[in-house]
């Protein structure tokens, strides 16, 4: 009979539940600057953020799912949403039959534009100004890491498709 696994040891669970509590706020008050300023989601800010800084404002709907962790389904649902807006348009991609390529339209950029002090002042008061000086270059130190282990093995719905 194997040993029991010890608990979890109390400060890593408080390391834990204080990522996760961070996390599940800090998002909570995005969203909310995000709808009052934008009438966006936060998965139609991160699509448009993308887009906005790629190089050619575009970019394929799989690596867009891929990157920001969302499933392709909701993907599609949220960019018809910004396209029925006027913020992106879709066409068939140049490189791959089946693919399909989102690019930002002018209108896209002035909402992101319009939107994107609100976001910046929500994080900076919120995240950046509790911490020390140069804390976020320590703490992108700390969770770089962790992020890259669990983008290696992300959820089925953000894997990154295989070649049939």
């Amino acid at each position: 009979m194997s040993e029991p696994e010890p608990p979890l040891d109390p400060d890593l669970l408080n390391a834990y539940f204080a990522l996760m509590d961070v996390a599940a706020l800090l998002r909570h008050s995005v969203e909310q600057q995000l709808r009052e300023e934008g009438d966006l989601s936060y998965v139609q800010f991160q699509v448009m953020a993308t887009l906005y800084f790629s190089e050619a404002g575009s970019a394929r709907m799989t690596d867009l799912a891929d990157g920001i962790v969302h499933s392709r389904s909701g993907l599609t649902y949220q960019v018809g949403l910004l396209e029925k807006a006027g913020l992106v348009t879709r066409a068939p991609s140049e490189r791959d039959e089946r693919g399909v390529t989102v690019t930002i339209t002018e209108a896209g950029r002035e909402r992101l534009e319009l939107v994107m002090p609100g976001h910046r002042e929500v994080v900076n008061h919120l995240l950046l100004q509790p911490l020390p000086p140069d804390s976020a270059v320590a703490l992108v130190e700390l969770l770089g890491p962790v992020r890259e282990h669990l983008r290696a093995a992300p959820p089925r719905s953000a894997r990154p498709r295989g070649r049939r």
